[in-house]
């Protein structure tokens, strides 16, 4: 009688999965589905974190700062969303922003990019810049020189500045740096700020892409994206490079508050 030819085949019967190990492998995938969710969750309606690549904010902001940024401030838009998905009609639970709020906005010639500056002047407001100061319904805003300050910008090239405190009609005081007062963005002609519009500006003010440039324009309200809280973590230099941290750290600024 001939062999079987199975005989001396490899078992190739396949186990069944315990139902014990179904029911882990179930649960460890819920709570990863129940971990994402969550933080797209805080991250869509409560605070998302942001870095800072530039130096338009200093002396507030410098390069390499992380901060978190509140998305309940302002109300809801479909740029509160991941991608700006078109789920959200306009802003809803709008509440405004005040004068000297910092505020992360999509850019309104692009609104793939995400911009960070100063609200200065509100709806109905006419801002201009005289001779570097701040003009805002006519009225020049209160300037008042504290120290030189030097900066190294992204290029490493050294800027020699000069420091102020701003004061805000509404009271608000926050640091700015000027480099001069006869620069371009110094002098500019008056702006009236649309309805449902905000105009925003850089601290470093010689050197913040801006509302005073039309390539960035007054800031629809829809556009906002929340208001800077504070700051979490601050590095000089490439973050990657972990053993430069002991060093690099600028350990003065975590959990900072942004004024």
């Amino acid at each position: 009688m001939p062999e079987n030819p199975l005989d001396d085949a490899e078992d190739t019967i396949i186990e069944t999965v315990p139902a014990e190990e179904q029911e882990g492998f179930w649960d460890m995938l819920r709570t990863i589905l129940y971990a994402v969710a969550i933080a797209i969750g805080v991250r869509t309606f409560a605070y998302e974190p942001f870095s800072i690549p530039s130096g338009s904010m200093i002396p507030t902001l410098l390069v390499g700062d992380y901060l978190f940024v509140s998305k309940m401030s302002y109300g809801y838009s479909r740029h509160s969303l991941p991608f700006s998905l078109p789920l959200i009609p306009g802003r809803v639970l709008f509440e405004a922003p005040e004068r000297g709020d910092v505020a992360v906005f999509k850019l309104p010639s692009d609104t793939g990019k995400d911009f960070i500056k100063r609200i200065i002047g509100l709806p109905g407001d006419v801002i201009q810049m005289r001779g570097g100061i701040l003009h805002i319904n006519g009225e020049p805003v209160k300037r008042d020189r504290v120290e030189d300050f030097v900066y190294r910008d992204t290029n490493d090239l050294y800027h020699n500045t000069v420091k102020y405190l701003e004061t805000l009609p509404n009271g608000k005081v926050h640091e700015i740096i000027e480099e001069s007062d006869g620069l371009l963005p110094d002098n500019t002609p008056p702006y009236t700020v649309p309805e449902g519009h905000f105009f925003a500006m850089g601290d470093n003010r010689d050197n913040s892409f801006d509302s005073r440039f039309p390539n960035v324009g007054f800031v629809p309200k829809d556009n906002l994206v929340g208001r800077a809280e504070f700051i979490f973590f601050s590095k000089d230099g490439a973050f990657l490079k972990i053993w430069e941290w002991p060093w690099t750290l600028r350990y003065s600024r975590f959990f900072n508050g942004i004024n």
